[in-house]
């Protein structure tokens, strides 16, 4: 079983191969996987994508892709199995991006508005005076 440690486009995210995928399918990949996490305004992300092909000849879903990725401060884990290289990349691709954008949003939502118990600075209603 050979691996491949390839860094994909964005420098932070690591790409990483098990069994025999074909460079094909890793180019494919890198190129889904960095159109998701150089989106802008989307915080630093980095970590392990690992996509795997097992031997086994009975296997319905032979292909597998796994991410530990860090956004922000938040953990984002990823799985998808599929029967091909490129089925597998593509549910990877929207599982991913699905996870990056609940991630993202949760990181803006750090702060809990006034209404909600947050602290806020009082500030005078309108034609109310100064508040007291």
């Amino acid at each position: 079983m050979t691996m491949n440690d390839t860094p994909a486009t964005a420098p932070s995210v690591l790409l990483r191969s098990d069994g025999e995928v074909d460079e094909e399918t890793l180019a494919y990949a890198r190129t889904k996987i960095d159109a998701v996490v150089s989106r802008p305004g989307l915080p630093a992300v980095t970590g392990e994508v690992h996509i795997t092909r097992a031997s086994a000849n009975h296997a319905d879903r032979p292909w597998s892709a796994t991410a530990a990725l860090h956004l922000g401060h938040r953990e984002v884990v990823v799985l998808a199995e599929e029967a091909t290289g490129r089925e597998v990349v593509d549910q990877f691709q929207d599982r991913l991006r699905r996870q990056t954008d609940k991630a993202a949003h949760a990181d803006r939502r750090t702060v809990a508005p006034p209404w909600r118990g947050g602290s806020a600075t009082p500030r005078p209603i309108a034609g109310s005076g100064s508040p007291t």
